[in-house]
């Protein structure tokens, strides 16, 4: 199912405003860390029935726009946040 990059951002916004408590002097440690440290950036948010149909799906839109990793972060069947690198 493709969705519109306006659509994906605003839901991407949406969910990442509640991740903004991340703290500003995290330790070097975090940064090997899956998102949001070691160079991951949130790339929108969507409803995906799993992690892995998340991460499969949202490939080839990482893909599309240079990235060759992706993770989504939550629970099956609510909205994940998609991160790439």
């Amino acid at each position: 199912m493709m969705k519109s990059l306006r659509s994906r951002i605003g839901i991407g916004l949406a969910v990442s405003a509640a991740t903004i408590a991340i703290p500003l002097a995290a330790t070097t440690a975090s940064a090997a860390e899956p998102p949001p440290g070691d160079g991951w950036i949130i790339a929108g948010g969507w409803k995906y029935p799993s992690k892995e149909a998340c991460e499969a799906e949202e490939l080839q839109f990482a893909q599309q726009n240079g990235y060759s990793e992706v993770w989504c972060e939550g629970e099956p069947n609510t909205v994940y946040q998609i991160w790439n690198r």
